[in-house]
Formats: structure tokens, sequence, C-alpha cells
């Protein structure tokens, strides 16, 4: 079994020279991965930015968390994963989804599963040199192929947090980003439906190798000395829940008259302009979704996602001191692993 990996996962959000300089640290801190959102009006562009990174890093692995089918058409992906990956020496991840809130923004609406589908067949195709004719509910190709070589194995990540998602990374996915919290319940629910995805898939064409793929454990929130101001910082993300992932609230126990009074509240697009929706949830279930409190609560959490099964854990840091969770998370992860 290879050793666990650590990641971060940001939001383009910061100027250039802020961001190259964050990428540096990360890179120092001994991290093996860095995603960038791809969030349309929310934020930077990411490929511009994850080339700022390859630049400026020589050994994190790059990656989209994530993309979609509907405001990139899947050959434009095809094409600036394989470009990204060149300038990096070998270095990206495509990290596709859905597709989630700032969709709505641009009068779209997260993408069939069956659209998803293609879209990776169609991706996959395209790297490895082939014509590819495809007509799928969002998007189609017509005798296309690329003019410039790619690496035909670059990894094709997953996000997922419901059951149909998690069955089809399982299938078909060299990995997962796994969007369910950090309580024991939820893993071993996604592990379940994810390897109910790989036993589904065994022996049909698409499929990838039979056994269970990299599971990339996303955790959000905030690691600080000062345990409620952690878990304030980390509340918005828990509004999340109840609007795009409602089975991980029940497993969290959480009251289905709740869930629906935030999903109610919350109509906005990112998580982070949730906050008077975030404010009806109680502290527990922030806990139980999130990153939310001390070094602690940290190294204890890293522990139990770890033990769960997953093969690498990415901090998502949030609140106006996201270098400091980021910093807190490594040496967390140094004293949980060794490494």
């Amino acid at each position: 079994m290879s050793a666990p990996r650590s990641g971060v996962a940001l939001q383009p959000v910061d100027d250039p020279v802020t961001f190259t300089a964050m990428t540096r640290e990360i890179e120092d801190l001994g991290f093996d991965n860095l995603w960038l959102t791809d969030s349309s009006l929310h934020a930077r562009n990411c490929y511009a930015y994850m080339t700022l990174a390859a630049l400026s890093s020589s050994r994190l692995t790059l990656g989209t968390a994530v993309t979609n089918p509907l405001t990139r058409h899947p050959a434009i992906t095809a094409s600036a994963v394989a470009t990204l990956d060149e300038i990096s020496g070998g270095r990206a991840v495509l990290g596709i989804g859905a597709g989630d809130r700032p969709l709505l923004a641009l009068g779209l609406r997260p993408s069939p599963l069956a659209d998803l589908e293609a879209a990776i067949t169609a991706v996959r195709a395209l790297w490895s040199g082939g014509e590819v004719d495809l007509e799928a509910g969002s998007f189609s190709l017509h005798e296309a192929h690329m003019r410039f070589e790619a690496r035909r194995d670059i990894p094709v990540y997953v996000s997922a947090s419901g059951p149909r998602t998690l069955e089809l990374a399982g299938r078909l996915a060299d990995g997962v980003i796994l969007l369910v919290g950090l309580f024991p319940e939820a893993l071993r629910w996604a592990l379940d439906s994810i390897d109910a995805g790989v036993r589904a898939g065994a022996g049909t064409p698409g499929a990838q190798s039979g056994s269970r793929p990299h599971v990339a454990v996303f955790a959000y929130g905030a690691i600080d000395d000062d345990r409620a101001l952690a878990l304030e910082r980390a509340r918005s993300i828990a509004a999340w829940f109840p609007q795009t992932a409602p089975v991980i609230c029940r497993l969290a126990g959480l009251d289905d008259d709740l869930v629906e009074q935030v999903r109610l509240v919350y109509g906005g697009g990112e998580f982070q302009e949730a906050a008077s929706a975030a404010a009806l949830l109680p502290d527990d279930f922030v806990r139980k979704v999130a990153l939310a409190g001390d070094l602690s609560d940290a190294r204890a959490r890293i522990e139990e996602v770890l033990g769960a099964g997953a093969d690498s854990v990415n901090v998502f840091p949030l609140g106006d001191r996201r270098m400091e969770t980021v910093r807190n998370f490594a040496r967390c992860w140094r004293e949980v692993t060794g490494g």
C-alpha cells in the first residue's frame, strides 16, 4: 500500500503574486497535491493559475477541483489539461464533476450523470489520439481529434457526494474527490457506494482496473488555537450539505425540517455566500462535516479519515487566515503520518 498523500485545495481568489508565493510555500511544506476550483465568475481562471503553479513548483501534482461539462466543452478541457500536463512535466490531473452552485449565475443546472460520463469518455478518447464522434445531451463531437500529442493516462478524478455519482466514480474514475464531510458514518457509506461502482463496472468497456480508485477526501475548514474562532470560520461550508448533499445530513442525524429550512435560506452561489443559512446549523454538525478546531482536533480528524480508507486528505482552508490553516494542517499531517 502506498503512503497517504496530502494536498491543499484553493479558490483562485488571490492576486497572482500572492498566489505564486502560496504555491511555493505549499510545496515547501511538503504537500503532494494542489487543487484549484473552476468557479466561473466566483474566482480567477483556474487554468491560468495552474500554469502559474506549474512554473513556480517542481513536485506538486496539479488538478482542477473541479471543472464540469457545461461551462467548458469537454474538448476544451481535454486540450487545457493536456497543455497543463506538458507545461508541468506530467503533473496534471483532471478533476471533473456535474457542476455546483456557481452554475446558477450562468442560467445552468448541474450536468446529468450521462453527460458527465460521456465527457470523461470523450476526454480520454481525445488524449488517446483517436477521432471522436459523440452526441451527449449538452455537447457533441464530430470527427474531433487533437492536433498535438497528449499523455494518454492523465488521471481523471470525479467529484462526488451522492450515491449515483459515487458509483459512477467507482466504475470509471482513476480517483474520487470525496465531498461527504469527515465523520466515520459518511465515509463508510461513501466508500461502500464507490465499491458498488467498482463491482458494477468489472469487465465492462471504459471501466478502470477493478480496484477502488484513489480516494481523495476534501477537508474544508479552519485550524486555530481558538477553537470557537475556527468553528465560525468553518461554518459556511456546513450550509452546502443540506443544499447539495442531503444524504450526508441524514447520516449525521440532522433533523429533516432543519435541512429544509437551510435549503430555503441558502439561495446564493458559492458556500461563502451562505452565512445566514449556516448560522442555523448546530455546532456538532459543523464539526462533523468540516475541520473546525485546534491542532488536536485536526489530528483526530486526519486519523479518522485515513483510518476509514482515504488515500489522501486535502485541506480546503476557509476564513481570513487560510495559510495559517494550511501550515497547521501540515504540522498535524507530519505528526499523524510521520511524513
